[in-house]
C-alpha cells in the first residue's frame, strides 16, 4: 500500500487557522489584569497625549527673541513644577520649569538648566543661543484626540498597558479566555509523586508533557482543564472525549494519534465528531491530528487537536501549529513568529527530507551552537537551547551558513 505524501507545514498550518473562528464571547478587565489578553476592540483615545506642550527638560522656559545671542541676562519670574500652571511670560522674562510641566504663555523654548547660570536677585544667565522649539513636547506628539491607538486582535504587552493607561482607560475590552482541556494517553505514563523513581515498573515513565502543555496553554491566556491520564482504552478515550466537547472550546491530547492498536483516539475521535490525521513533514514531530467533537447539546462543536507523544515532538508541534491556533481563537491578527538570520557555528551535513527543526544556542560570539543530541526523546535540548534553526527539507549546513532561527523567549512569551 503507497503511504500518503508527508503534508508540508507551509499546507498544513493555513488549513488548520480557516478552523480557527474568533471565539464570540468577551469581557471587560481592568488595566491591570490585561497582559497577553487580545484586545477584542478598537481603542480610541478621547484626548491628546501630552495634553498641552510641556518641558522635556529641567530648565528654563523662555522668549527666543530674548536669546539671540549667548549670556542673555534674564528675570526669573516665576517657578512651574509639573501639575502646576504658568502665567503669561513677558519680554526679558524667564520662568524656572520643571520635567513636564506646561509651557506658559508667551514661551516658545527651553532652555536646560545646565546651560543656564542662576546668578543673584532672581536672575538667570543664558550661555548659549537657542532656537524656537527647543526641548518643548508638543500636545498630540504622542497621541492625537480620536486617532486608534490600539487595534483590534492586538496581543496586549506591558507597553500596550501603558498605552491605554496614558488615555485614562481603567478597563479593556478583551477576548474571551480559551476554555481548553487537556489529557495525555497512554498506560505506561506515571505521574511524578506517585511512584518514586526507584519504584518505577518496567516500562514505565513520567509524564513530562502534560506539565510543559498545561504551561504552555496558560501563557497563551488559556483556562485549562487538566483531565490527567486517560488509560489506553476505547471506552475511556470516549467518555473522557465525549465529556470534554460540552464545556470547552479546544480538546489537546498528547500520545495516541498514530494508528497501532492502542491508539484509540483516531477511532474515538471519528465516532464523536471528525478526524483529520496528517502525517507532517517536520522533525521532530510527524502525527498530528486535528478535527471537532460534537456536543450533546448541539450548537457549535468543539475543537481536537492530537500531538505526538515524544516529548520534544509534542513540544515542537504545539509551537508550530497549536499556538498560532489558540490565538486565532482569541482574535489575535498576528500569529506567527518573525525568524532571524544568524549564523550556524556547526555543521548539519545530514539533509533530511522534513524541515527540521534543530536545538540551538547562542553564544558569545553571536553565533549559534548546536546541542548535540537531536532526537524527539531528548528534552533536555530544550531545556539547554534557547530556539531552534528552522532548517528547510533537503538543506545541510556547513559552520559559517546563515540560518533561521526562532527564539523560544519570543515564542513562548
Amino acid at each position: 500500500m503507497t503511504r500518503p505524501a508527508l503534508l508540508s507545514l507551509d499546507d498544513a498550518l493555513p488549513q488548520l487557522l480557516a478552523q480557527a473562528y474568533a471565539l464570540a464571547t468577551s469581557q471587560s478587565v481592568s488595566t491591570f489584569e490585561a497582559d497577553g489578553r487580545v484586545l477584542a476592540h478598537d481603542v480610541t483615545s478621547a484626548l491628546q497625549v501630552p495634553p498641552q506642550d510641556n518641558s522635556s527638560m529641567d530648565g528654563y522656559a523662555l522668549r527666543t527673541a530674548d536669546c539671540a545671542h549667548a549670556g542673555a541676562v534674564l528675570r526669573v519670574t516665576q517657578r512651574i513644577p509639573a501639575g502646576t500652571h504658568g502665567t503669561q511670560l513677558n519680554g526679558g522674562e524667564a520662568a524656572r520649569i520643571f520635567t513636564g510641566a506646561p509651557i506658559p504663555p508667551g514661551a516658545d523654548a527651553v532652555v536646560m538648566q545646565e546651560d543656564c547660570e542662576a546668578l543673584e536677585g532672581d536672575h538667570v544667565k543664558v550661555n548659549k543661543a537657542v532656537p524656537a522649539g527647543q526641548w518643548i513636547r508638543r500636545s498630540g506628539e504622542d497621541v492625537t484626540r480620536g486617532a486608534t491607538v490600539l487595534n483590534k486582535g492586538t496581543r496586549l504587552t506591558p507597553a500596550e498597558l501603558g498605552l491605554a493607561a496614558s488615555i485614562g482607560l481603567a478597563q479593556l475590552q478583551v477576548s474571551a479566555r480559551p476554555r481548553v482541556a487537556l489529557f495525555s494517553t497512554g498506560d505506561e505514563l506515571v505521574m511524578p509523586g506517585d511512584v518514586a523513581p526507584d519504584a518505577m515498573p518496567a516500562g514505565a515513565i513520567y509524564n513530562s508533557n502534560r506539565f510543559f502543555l498545561r504551561a504552555m496553554l496558560q501563557r497563551l491566556g488559556c483556562e485549562v482543564t487538566d483531565l490527567g491520564i486517560v488509560p489506553d482504552k476505547r471506552e475511556a478515550t470516549l467518555a473522557a472525549l465525549r465529556d470534554a466537547a460540552q464545556y470547552h472550546d479546544l480538546i489537546l491530547t498528547s500520545g495516541g494519534v498514530s494508528v497501532g492498536e492502542e491508539d484509540h483516539i483516531k477511532p474515538a475521535v471519528e465516532s464523536l465528531g471528525a478526524l483529520n490525521l496528517w502525517q507532517l513533514a517536520i522533525k521532530p514531530g510527524k502525527p498530528f491530528a486535528f478535527g471537532k467533537v460534537n456536543r450533546e447539546a448541539g450548537g457549535n462543536a468543539c475543537h481536537f487537536m492530537g500531538l505526538p507523544g515524544n516529548p520534544v515532538s509534542s513540544f515542537v508541534t504545539f509551537l508550530l501549529l497549536v499556538r498560532p491556533f489558540v490565538l486565532a481563537l482569541q482574535g489575535a491578527t498576528q500569529t506567527d513568529i518573525a525568524r532571524t538570520e544568524m549564523t550556524a557555528h556547526f555543521d548539519w551535513p545530514r539533509a533530511d527530507k522534513r524541515r527540521e527543526f534543530l536545538r540551538v544556542k547562542r553564544n558569545a560570539q553571536g553565533g549559534l551552537d548546536l546541542f548535540p543530541n537531536q532526537s524527539s526523546g531528548v528534552l533536555t535540548s530544550a531545556v539547554w537551547g534557547d530556539g531552534v534553526v528552522d532548517n528547510p527539507a533537503g538543506q545541510t549546513i556547513a559552520k559559517g551558513d546563515t540560518v533561521r532561527f526562532i527564539s523560544f523567549a519570543e515564542w513562548l512569551a
